[in-house]
């Protein structure tokens, strides 16, 4: 008898985890459905767009890239800031820098857009898609600067911990892969990040979500993420660009060696800072 109940566990245990690696891989597979909508601008579907900032050099670089795509003349360069009707800037615990410069940002990118629309005729498409919205979250940092090894488990568990509580702060019931109710804001559509701590765990708790399909957001093909290398690492790759290297959709690299020395998704779009 004892034989038998072994048997059937070791069945039972290796068919969960052959689920669970299925499970994984379609969770990782960068050609996973994208989000349903009906156009980016659409007042009805609303898109959310998550920022993750770092500190000092890493502020500066995510900044500075995304000032050089809203301000980009090429079209297929040009990141229309409107496109996306709410934004979530994140910023460490007592990184007031960086929340200015996240407010700054926004100043100057909306009035360019607008401009711009009207430049080239798009006066309804500017009026009816407004501005939008934006608000800047704290989360506790993943790790400081000097901090012991010994201590990062803990604060990365309470940094987890405000992931994931930010990540579903807006959440809603599906109809028919679509929000129920015009306008509701939901799970971030792209989280863009480049490289701080705060960022890996904002990732991996995205990708816990999703494996648990938590209010849909897997089916629905949300918390879609891009990663941009340092423009700093121009031999190997950073710790988090190590870890998250077969995670995100994206990774971008800013100097072509890396693009081999990396592997996995890695991929050279030119310099994006």
């Amino acid at each position: 008898m004892g034989f038998f109940i072994t048997v059937l566990a070791l069945i039972v245990f290796g068919a969960v985890t052959s689920a669970v690696v299925y499970r994984i891989i379609l969770l990782l597979d960068p050609k996973r459905n994208k989000p349903i909508r009906h156009g980016r601008r659409n007042p009805i579907e609303p898109t959310h767009l998550m920022v993750v900032l770092g500190s000092g050099g890493h502020t500066a670089e995510m900044i500075g890239m995304l000032e050089r795509a809203v301000s980009a003349k090429e079209p297929s360069q040009k990141l229309d800031w409107k496109d996306y009707s709410h934004r979530t800037w994140v910023v460490g615990s007592g990184d007031s820098i960086s929340a200015q410069r996240a407010r700054d940002f926004e100043e100057m990118a909306i009035p360019l857009s607008t401009k711009e629309d009207l430049m080239v005729g798009k006066v309804m498409r500017a009026k009816d898609s407004g501005p939008g919205t934006y608000d800047i979250a704290t989360v506790p940092r993943a790790r400081k600067i000097h901090q012991s090894l010994a201590t990062t488990p803990m604060s990365s568990y309470t940094c987890l911990r405000a992931c994931y509580e930010l990540l579903t702060k807006y959440t809603t019931e599906t109809r028919d892969g679509h929000a129920s109710a015009p306008g509701q804001k939901d799970f971030p559509d792209v989280i863009l990040c480049n490289g701080p701590a705060t960022a890996t765990i904002m990732v991996f708790t995205s990708v816990l979500l999703r494996f648990f399909d938590v209010e849909g957001c897997s089916t629905r093909g949300k918390m879609r993420t891009i990663y941009v290398e340092s423009f700093a690492r121009v031999k190997k790759p950073s710790l988090s660009g190590t870890l998250l290297n077969q995670v995100v959709d994206k990774f971008l690299v800013q100097w072509p060696q890396l693009e081999k020395v990396a592997g996995g998704r890695a991929q050279y779009m030119g310099v994006l800072v």
